[in-house]
């Protein structure tokens, strides 16, 4: 591998996307451009074709294994192709190295259970004409006093879920609820319009119905942070530098990334945004596989709120508006801080041009307090600091912005982990009122319960693709001849033999350990990691509701499937609009075994939200995390070769000296 020191500096970036090196290299312009143009010479676009997605098709694991750098590529990209006059939609497999279209087939959109490709850009805009164009809106705009508010309404474009209602089933839908600007750079999401809903028909350019009801006074809180409104910044914040004096420890080769031991492939596409692939750990002199790809491929925002206004509220933020579209170019100092490296996205406009997203992907080094330390009596202290390397990005729903970081740490450790931050989504209301299902965290401005419930998708390979997962829990054992003091428990391990949906149970330890069939550790186990999830409540609606069918994915914290490459999605490949059953549920359901062989571990998780006051006007960051943690993977502690940062340029330990000051052996300076 080159190792690209002169890339080194803080901010500075090569782009991988200029040219395909590896067959999961994230798909190039120029790819995404031809593709296109083979689609158009076809004879298979119209002007009024639009692309709601672009993906690449990847390639088969054995292939991908076995490529030699340099040799071709197969190179194929799936095109949905969306004729926004009729509302057909037709998948398209475009295979570059032969120049032609593969595989053609309509999206049946029109037939149970239904489901739409992901929204375009340009129907955000055009949802909001079609509300404000609407003479029934305008109409109660005038009702509630607000006539001369109407240039500044702001009317957002939301995903109507599925509820088998005739005018809309089959149908390319969008809902709209209408928020006030006191100007044209207020934050409109702080004045919503209570009780009035626009449903509309994207297709035929019209509004279908308007929900109108209810006296409520919009709320007239100021929803601006800056400075203006706030106040000046504080000035007794000193400022904090991070500094690599000799540049970072990683290695960067296109795609490709060396730390510390690990090894991966940054890929990144327009719907699940960051992807990891083929990630490894250098044990001595063997690279040894535990992760073929890994992804938060989908996310469920299921609202608590049964009013007219947002009961239907659930959205899909990856496979209705596709989170990698969605991703921000981020900004040194601001998004990320220290030396950094930046990975350019590649993504697409409405039109099927490639659109890239530059600086979508941060990755750099944090130091992470300690690694190890034990103070020996007569001895002195050994400690080590723990780092970690993070790859990152943040996409922006809405009124919402989420990051997604991978960690890797320095003991063979792996860390996903979702921020939550933005602006919670309100509705005006009476203030000092106590509702059942919506919060005040303002006067007058009320935001509903919900939770936000990501799921991972962990192709792992744990030593190679012959792998099992075993559910363990600690065990409680009642005072007797096996436990004659009382004090004793134990722990029990479960084979998981079929695909399916299980809990996780804080209360007694529950986690999942994926192991390898084909290798065993210095004391004779297989070697395994192990997966420990935060325990957050699963999909709290009721399993007869739409939501919990349309999101089954979210209604338990881990599952179990064996490899098929077909299947990606957690909610199903187009869940916008679907009546539900696809994804997880329809993976596991012909039960297939799952002990041994390539199997994939998916894993739910994210937070219950009971807004607060402390979440207005932007909602400090919210954490939540899962990881997967080496257990008999390594014979022994495998950071042991870490060095001591405090012996640099001095004869003796800084830390030995205390150790030894404590104990009495060195007199007080």
């Amino acid at each position: 591998m080159t190792n690209t020191e002169s890339l080194h500096t803080a901010g500075q970036r090569v782009s991988h996307l200029d040219e395909a090196h590896h067959p999961l290299d994230g798909l190039t312009a120029a790819e995404i451009d031809r593709g296109r143009s083979i689609l158009d010479e076809a004879g298979l676009l119209t002007g009024h074709s639009r692309f709601p997605s672009i993906m690449p098709v990847e390639p088969d694991k054995d292939y991908v294994r076995a490529f030699v750098p340099g040799s071709p590529m197969r190179r194929r990209i799936e095109y949905v192709v969306l004729e926004i006059d009729t509302g057909v939609s037709t998948e398209h497999i475009v295979d570059l190295d032969a120049g032609t279209v593969a595989h053609s087939g309509v999206v049946p959109s029109g037939e149970f259970p239904y489901g739409q490709p992901a929204y375009l850009f340009e129907e955000y805009d055009r949802a909001m004409e079609i509300a404000k164009s609407s003479e029934l809106w305008q109409a109660a705009m005038r009702r509630r006093g607000l006539g001369d508010r109407i240039a500044d309404a702001f009317c957002s474009p939301l995903a109507p879920g599925y509820f088998g209602y005739e005018d809309e089933i089959g149908r390319r839908m969008i809902r709209s609820l209408t928020f006030l600007r006191d100007h044209p750079d207020d934050v409109a999401w702080a004045h919503p319009v209570e009780g009035l809903l626009v449903t509309i028909n994207l297709t035929a350019g019209e509004v279908v119905s308007v929900y109108d009801e209810g006296e409520v006074v919009t709320a007239a809180t100021s929803g601006r942070y800056d400075e203006e409104h706030v106040g000046p910044a504080r000035s007794t914040l000193k400022p904090i530098e991070i500094t690599q004096p000799e540049g970072p420890s990683y290695r960067v080769d296109g795609s490709l990334v060396e730390w510390e031991g690990w090894q991966f492939r940054v890929g990144f596409n327009a719907r699940e945004g960051l992807v990891l692939n083929q990630l490894s750990f250098l044990d001595g002199d063997e690279r040894r596989p535990i992760l073929y790809r890994g992804s938060v491929p989908e996310m469920v925002v299921p609202y608590g709120d049964t009013s007219r206004n947002r009961y239907w509220i659930s959205y899909f933020d990856a496979g209705e508006y596709y989170l990698g579209k969605s991703a921000n170019a981020l900004s040194l100092g601001c998004d990320c801080l220290g030396v950094i490296h930046y990975f350019d996205g590649m993504s697409h406009d409405d039109h099927g041009n490639a659109l890239r997203i530059p600086q979508a992907v941060c990755m750099h080094e944090e130091d992470a307090s300690i690694l190890y330390k034990h103070t020996e009596f007569g001895y002195g202290t050994d400690v080590r600091r723990q780092r970690r390397l993070v790859i990152s990005y943040i996409a922006t729903i809405g009124n919402y912005d989420y990051g997604f970081y991978w960690h890797l740490y320095l003991d063979g450790t792996i860390e996903v982990e979702a921020k939550a931050t933005g602006l919670v989504f309100n509705g005006s209301g009476t203030p000092g009122v106590t509702e059942a299902h919506r919060l005040e965290i303002a006067p007058g401005l009320f935001a509903p319960v919900h939770q936000h419930i990501f799921c991972a998708r962990l192709d792992v390979e744990i030593d190679g693709a012959d792998n099992y997962v075993d559910k363990s829990e600690v065990k409680r054992i009642p005072m007797g001849e096996q436990n004659p003091y009382g004090n004793a428990f134990t722990w029990d391990r479960e084979r998981v033999q079929v695909e399916g949906g299980f809990d996780d149970d804080r209360s007694v330890r529950r986690t999942w350990h994926i192991g390898s069939n084909r290798r065993k550790n210095v004391v004779g186990k297989a070697t395994e990691y192990e997966l420990l999830g935060e325990g957050w409540p699963t999909l709290l609606a009721d399993p007869e509701s739409s939501v919990y069918q349309r999101a089954t994915f979210a209604a338990h914290n881990t599952w179990v499937t064996r490899y098929h490459d077909d299947e990606r999605w957690p909610a199903g490949k187009y869940p916008n609009q679907h009546a539900g059953g696809a994804g997880l549920p329809e993976y596991v359901g012909d039960a297939e075994s799952v002990d041994g062989g390539d199997i994939v571990v998916w894993h739910s998780f994210g937070p219950t939200h009971l807004p607060r006051p402390e979440d207005f006007p932007i909602m400090p960051v919210d954490i939540y995390r899962f990881q997967l943690k080496p257990y008999g993977f390594f014979d022994r502690n495998p950071a042991l070769d870490v060095p001591d940062w405090s012996k640099r340029g001095e004869s003796g330990s800084c830390c030995a000296h205390s150790a030894q000051r404590r104990y009495g052996r060195m007199p007080a300076e």
